[in-house]
């Protein structure tokens, strides 16, 4: 079991995806990339092909500590659609662990009724979408269980924080440090 997975769907934006995935793992976080879509190959949102490290089915009921969602377009979609990602979703806020997204996909918190009197934030223009949350314009969010991002150019700051989620504000800082994020 990982302590993260990062689902993947065609159409995800990629640099939300794998930023989350290259800081986690730099932080020493044992994190598998998802696929929905049936098959390991999946195509971004801007046409780059990325090989995911397990199908949705293989995860079976092994939890991890965070989930995290990518936003993109149709990536969003496809993660909303998907029944068994909605249950898994459910299930891991239920219980206190934590949940992720980013640009569009906190729309699928908003859907699935996860924001309930949460903080949150998306991409802008999607706000409504976020069904009961108290909407702020900050890059990152972070609601009890919940994290959520504004978009690609917050990828940074928002996998920073699960690092120190997972891991504390140190190690973040130090990731920070050493990617010469400033």
């Amino acid at each position: 079991m990982a302590e993260a997975y990062v689902f993947l769907a065609d159409g995800f934006e990629e640099i939300e995806g794998l930023t989350v995935v290259d800081l986690l793992r730099r932080a020493g976080i044992e994190v598998q990339m998802v696929s929905i879509m049936e098959r390991t190959v999946i195509h971004g949102s801007h046409g780059i092909e990325v090989k995911a490290d397990l199908l949705f089915d293989e995860i079976g009921e092994n939890a991890a500590q965070l989930l995290v969602l990518p936003g993109g377009m149709p990536g969003t979609a496809n993660l909303a659609a998907h029944e068994g990602l909605a249950k898994l979703l459910k299930e891991q806020a239920a219980a206190g662990r934590r949940i992720a997204a980013i640009c569009a996909a906190p729309t699928v918190f908003g859907g699935l009724g996860l924001l309930e009197g949460r903080t949150a934030v998306c991409y802008p223009g999607l706000e409504e979408k976020l069904t009961g949350a108290h909407v702020t314009m900050n890059p990152v969010e972070v609601s009890g269980n919940v994290t959520t991002s504004r978009g690609m150019g917050t990828a940074i700051p928002f996998g920073l924080s699960l690092v120190a989620q997972l891991r504390g504000q140190d190690t973040a800082e130090k990731l920070a440090k050493s990617i010469v994020f400033a």
